[in-house]
């Protein structure tokens, strides 16, 4: 275990950016670009303090909406376009040294154009760096998907020459790629480094750097609009494990006694098939159906589905899988309302699972809000919990698990 010093999370994000206007506080899936780099900073258990490095108040505010400390704004000569990291990172040790006396062992910076990090990804940097006393740094690496020995330059002739020469290999572009050397490409993600090699070697990294392998799956680095398109649908598609600003408030901390289920898009995944005769069909998942029943055996949790739908499909599963319905509900709050004042129970007692702009109502009303991995961006930003699974592939077996391993650590009794 990483025992506790004071880790400085630093996330460098100035306002003027040319290829992106306004791209660190700009909507991604739901969240400003910038408050995926703060996520990844405080669910980190090695971070002590994070704090963002900016010139804009308008990213300063941010920021601070999605608890980031901002104890300064940044000099406007270091928020160039030509500005490296180094001078950013000095201004804020500096002043964090003269202003606050304050000396973190571990510095991690977390770029905002890299937003896809999994969730143990900054504690493995720190601990590498931690268990390696002569490194300077950690830098997080892929292979690379482009071999350098397989690359040329161009000389003042004309002529192509090789980029890169390996003693005792002849022609070492045509060589067979298994017989080069392997090499890596350093990503945005992360680096961990000790402050000395920031004000004393005046470097970014010093001489000694490990690498932090990283799966090249979570290669983004957003740079231009086209990126960011490609980012965003990577990211809705929800297969990767991916550190999101949802997930710091995420807590079974209270204890739940009702799950309240929309059913499209939740226990489905929000499509529908249609014969010429007008009837309707959907999938469903019996992983699912699988996960509700552990439920109701394994804890004294109660489900209740509220649904708009008026298809006798929803009744028909729902009767299956011995859940009471509620269906063909236009105002949702309404009919949630009234359930809560027949049965006499307190909004932090009820978790609320759904998808869709008609769910959002309920909100206010529940102590917890849960989304499936595919959920609108409307309702993934105001969610306390984003699930891994897509809505209809296994959401709700995801959350029902999550209850159970709950009930369990806090000693709830089960039958």
């Amino acid at each position: 275990m990483i025992k506790q010093m004071e880790v400085l999370a630093v996330i460098p994000a100035r306002g003027n950016s040319k290829s992106i206007p306004q791209k660190n506080i700009r909507e991604f899936g739901g969240f400003p670009l910038i408050a995926y780099s703060i996520a990844a900073g405080l669910q980190a258990a090695c971070v002590t303090r994070t704090i963002v490095s900016t010139d804009a108040e308008d990213i300063a505010a941010i920021a601070r909406d999605y608890g980031a400390e901002v104890p300064f704004l940044r000099p406007s000569e270091l928020a160039q376009d030509d500005t490296l990291d180094l001078p950013v990172f000095q201004h804020a040790l500096n002043w964090l040294s003269k202003k606050e006396d304050y000396h973190p062992s571990v510095v991690v910076q977390l770029r905002p154009t890299s937003p896809f990090r999994p969730p143990e990804m900054v504690d493995l940097a720190v601990q590498l760096l931690l268990d390696h006393q002569k490194a300077d740094s950690v830098r997080g690496v892929v292979p690379t998907t482009q071999n350098p020995y397989k690359m040329w330059r161009i000389n003042e002739e004309g002529f192509m020459l090789p980029l890169i020469e390996v003693e005792g290999t002849k022609e070492v572009y045509n060589a067979p790629r298994q017989d080069l050397p392997d090499t890596y490409w350093q990503t945005g993600h992360i680096d961990a480094i000790r402050p000395e090699v920031i004000l004393k070697k005046k470097s970014m990294n010093g001489d000694l750097i490990l690498p932090l392998f990283v799966d090249p799956a979570y290669t983004v680095d957003i740079d231009t609009l086209l990126d960011w398109q490609r980012a965003e649908k990577l990211l809705l598609e929800g297969n990767l494990k991916v550190i999101t600003p949802a997930r710091r408030k995420g807590s079974f901390s209270q204890r739940i006694k009702y799950l309240v289920m929309d059913f499209d898009g939740v226990m489905t995944d929000d499509r529908v098939w249609v014969d010429q005769e007008g009837r309707e069909m959907i999938a469903a998942n019996r992983s699912d159906g699988l996960g509700l029943e552990r439920l109701r055996k394994l804890t004294d949790i109660e489900v209740l589905v509220i649904s708009r739908e008026t298809n006798p499909v929803v009744s028909a599963r729902c009767k299956k899988l011995k859940l009471p319905v509620l269906q063909g509900i236009h105002n949702k709050a309404e009919a949630l309302q009234r359930f809560i004042d027949e049965k006499g129970i307190l909004a932090e007692e009820i978790l609320y699972i759904g998808n869709d702009v008609n769910d959002e109502v309920c909100f206010p009303l529940v102590g917890m809000v849960v989304a499936p991995a595919d959920a609108q961006a409307v309702i993934r930003q105001q969610a306390d919990l984003i699930l891994e699974h897509k809505g209809g592939f296994g959401a709700v077996r995801e959350l029902c698990e999550m209850l159970i391993k709950h009930y369990k650590e806090e000693g709830q009794s089960v039958g």
